[in-house]
């Protein structure tokens, strides 16, 4: 093999490693970001009247958001990352079917 193939050889094995540990890392650290989006989120809602006027959409989000304090608890920061991320986005959708009725 030539001193460029060699190269690029180690090149690609140094990078996919980084890789790796980089997408590993999004499992191990807690989603506190993810968490504090989503009560922001659901704390939106209430404040726009969501209660009132998306009260399925709102407890849909609060259940999620419940499920991921949960995962969190446990340890399981891959699924509370994901729980809170889709209780943000059920909260968006509880504060905006309250603004527009």
């Amino acid at each position: 093999m030539n001193t460029i193939s060699l190269f690029l050889k180690k090149h690609f094995k140094i990078s996919f490693l980084v890789s790796a540990l980089v997408l590993s890392a999004c499992a191990t650290v807690p989603p506190v970001q993810e968490m504090s989006d989503a009560r922001q989120a659901l704390d939106a809602a209430r404040k726009a009247g969501a209660e009132a006027r998306a009260s399925k959409d709102l407890q849909s989000a609060e259940a999620l958001l419940q499920n991921a304090e949960h995962a969190l608890q446990e340890g399981d920061y891959k699924q509370a990352r994901k729980d809170a991320e889709a209780a943000q986005s059920q909260a968006v959708v509880a504060q905006d079917k309250a603004l527009s009725e």
